[in-house]
């Protein structure tokens, strides 16, 4: 068992956050998703102006936007009562400001929609945004005979993952099943994504799309008043009839695996496993694979993923997700919970409050130094191939991206001194990213040289990490 030793590097680097924007971010797609889960949209909003555009984050995924239940678990917020846009998060016209704030920041916009059920009994009416419901009915929306009632289990809720049956017509805890195979559901949910299509969203994220046919997904994509980008949450089951790979065809698929097997290669394992990770270990397609370290259900309900409370090396293992090339990352933005359902900073009507990073309970890891700088790196290195892989058969790993970039983490208990390292970088001096900003012609921590053959030398502490990148390359 490794230990997880956090080293003077951890506190005094790794979790250090930029104050703000050094400079503007390199040019090249931008790829990377910041997901600011349960943040309020005046909040979403300034930080795609303040911190997201400038550091290079492509899209930042929002919480759910429609009318839901009242309450002040996090989970409310995945159990609609209407489609109004109206939440704990803001209003229609917040909503609305927020998406065109950060498309002037250059940053899309993905929201999480939660098309396959309504809310179950756990809450009573009304809702957020004073509308009538009762379970199976919603005023206005659905009636008793727009749900499934698969007939099982004495509740109608799921209890056999093996039964495909069960999984897409029963209920996931008792929520109201929506029929998606009906004309009128799959007409009342696209007039829905049609909605936020039209307040300028780009993309969605599908809630639950395991519990619905891939072809009922389908069907709603087709239904879109113009081309929006679809990731769909297919989590994997040994065994279980139903796979990530049946939902490609739809846009991207989140791919569970990854998480939980780079938290395992981290903590007890060895790091020169990762030389292959990805289609090798018999995951999705990198063009399908939507990547995560961790995400807001993964970091209540799955054990042995890596969380914000990893502190360091959770940040290694996002410096490492953002610097390998297979799937499209997804950075999680977390608050400080104490038990599974608290939900986010709230005043005592159940209003999200302002997020201000690293106060007030919300921590922010898409302001981590680590993480915020390794985005920059990967919209430096977009498209380049891995080259001159090294590693010592244990827990020292390096690697060059082209001849754009090159990352070398040593997650061993003790310090790698004196070792030089093979890299395609042009010659000249380089700030290191893991620890330091590029300000101009500076650096804020340690410069690296790199000789006319691509070979530099360093000194690494345990647990720690350099990366350099031709966007961080000083004049």
């Amino acid at each position: 068992m490794k230990r997880l030793a956090l080293v003077t590097f951890v506190l005094a680097s790794l979790l250090v956050v930029p104050a703000g924007p050094v400079a503007a971010a390199p040019a090249g797609p931008r790829q990377v998703i910041a997901n600011l889960f349960e943040w309020n949209w005046p909040s979403v909003g300034t930080e795609c102006t303040t911190f997201l555009g400038p550091r290079g984050y492509g899209y930042v995924q929002v919480s759910p936007p429609q009318e839901h239940v009242r309450g002040q678990e996090w989970w409310v917020a995945y159990q609609p009562v209407s489609y109004r846009i109206e939440s704990r998060k803001g209003t229609r016209a917040q909503f609305a400001a927020m998406v065109n704030a950060c498309h002037a920041a250059g940053v899309k916009v993905i929201v999480d929609a939660v098309v396959n059920h309504m809310a179950n009994e756990d809450k009573t009416g009304p809702g957020w945004a004073g509308s009538a419901w009762s379970h199976y009915n919603y005023p206005g929306v659905y009636q008793v005979q727009d749900f499934h009632h698969c007939g099982r289990n004495g509740n109608d809720d799921i209890r056999n993952y093996g039964d495909r049956y069960e999984v897409q017509n029963c209920e996931l805890v008792n929520l109201a099943d929506l029929d998606t195979g009906a004309s009128y559901v799959r007409g009342r949910l696209a007039a829905y994504l049609n909605d936020l299509l039209s307040l300028g969203v780009d993309g969605f994220r599908m809630d639950a799309s395991k519990h619905m046919p891939a072809a009922d997904i389908a069907n709603l994509r087709s239904r879109l008043s113009r081309p929006a980008y679809l990731v769909q949450e297919v989590i994997f089951g040994a065994g279980e009839p139903i796979t990530p790979g049946e939902y490609t065809g739809n846009g991207d698929v989140h791919e569970f695996r990854y998480g939980k097997d780079l938290a395992r290669m981290f903590r007890s394992e060895r790091l020169a496993y990762l030389r292959d990770f990805g289609e090798a270990w018999g995951y999705l397609p990198t063009g399908s694979a939507a990547v995560f370290v961790d995400n807001h259900d993964t970091q209540r309900d799955v054990a042995g993923v890596l969380t914000h409370r990893d502190n360091g090396i959770y940040a290694l293992a996002n410096a490492f997700m953002l610097a390998w090339p297979y799937g499209s990352p997804t950075v999680m933005s977390s608050y400080e919970f104490s038990s599974r359902d608290q939900g986010p900073p709230s005043d005592s009507a159940g209003r999200t409050q302002n997020s201000t990073c690293f106060s007030g309970g919300w921590r922010c890891e898409h302001r981590w130094q680590v993480i915020a700088n390794m985005v920059g790196f990967r919209n430096a290195v977009n498209g380049q191939p891995v080259v001159k892989w090294y590693d010592n058969g244990n827990n020292h790993i390096a690697f060059g991206r082209g001849s754009a970039g090159y990352l070398t983490i040593n997650d061993e208990d003790g310090a790698v001194n004196g070792r030089s390292y093979d890299s395609n970088l042009p010659a000249g001096r380089y700030c290191d990213v893991i620890h330091g900003e590029r300000s101009g012609s500076t650096c804020t921590g340690p410069t690296i040289t790199v000789d006319a053959g691509g070979w530099f030398s360093a000194n690494i502490a345990a647990h720690d990490a350099v990366a350099l990148h031709i966007g961080a390359k000083l004049p």
